[in-house]
């Protein structure tokens, strides 16, 4: 392993850090992290790709080979099923308990990316401990970029269990940036 690689693990260990450390509505942690190297990049990879062909979306695919060029990926994703009890009604309904019936009652064979209701709060817990996640590689000069494409595929693989939303962080160290210059 180069010195590059084992930087980037040593960085993408330092991003869930971030992640996990990161402010949370109410102080409730849901985020569930998990970071993916060597042959489980390419079984990521293989996994947008298939998504991309079945759903015609270039995207995925395109995706697909910067994950496969990657040192790592970092993969955060949120139970954003379960309530907070603050009856906000950033979700829709009027009530946590009526968040909570929906959820119960949803259809988990639908063919969607994600699944949902999800409570507003832990989606925005979602989304501040991804910056807090790139943040952290930032500092520390490594090129990555977040990914819905392969969050899709990694909970399609079953990668995090009771996550009803994931977003995938792709890392690389190199003299130049794969996230750049990226064509459909």
């Amino acid at each position: 392993m180069n010195p590059e690689t084992r930087a980037a693990g040593m960085v993408a260990d330092l991003m869930v850090l971030s992640a996990r450390t990161a402010p949370k509505g109410k102080a409730a942690d849901s985020i569930t992290a998990a970071i993916k190297t060597g042959d489980e990049l390419k079984t990521l990879a293989d996994e947008m790709k298939r998504i991309g062909e079945r759903d015609s979306i270039g995207f995925f695919i395109r995706d697909a080979g910067n994950v496969a060029s990657a040192d790592a990926c970092v993969i955060l994703g949120c139970q954003g099923g379960t309530v907070l009890g603050l009856d906000c009604g950033g979700c829709g309904y009027a009530t946590c308990k009526e968040l909570a019936e929906a959820w119960s009652k949803r259809d988990q064979n639908q063919n969607q990316p994600f699944s949902g209701p999800n409570c507003v709060i832990k989606m925005a817990d979602l989304g501040i401990a991804l910056g807090s996640a790139v943040k952290t590689a930032s500092i520390h000069n490594l090129d990555n970029r977040i990914m819905y494409s392969a969050g899709v595929a990694a909970l399609s693989l079953g990668w995090l269990p009771g996550c009803s939303v994931a977003y995938a962080i792709p890392v690389r160290a190199a003299g130049k940036n794969i996230f750049f210059d990226r064509k459909v």
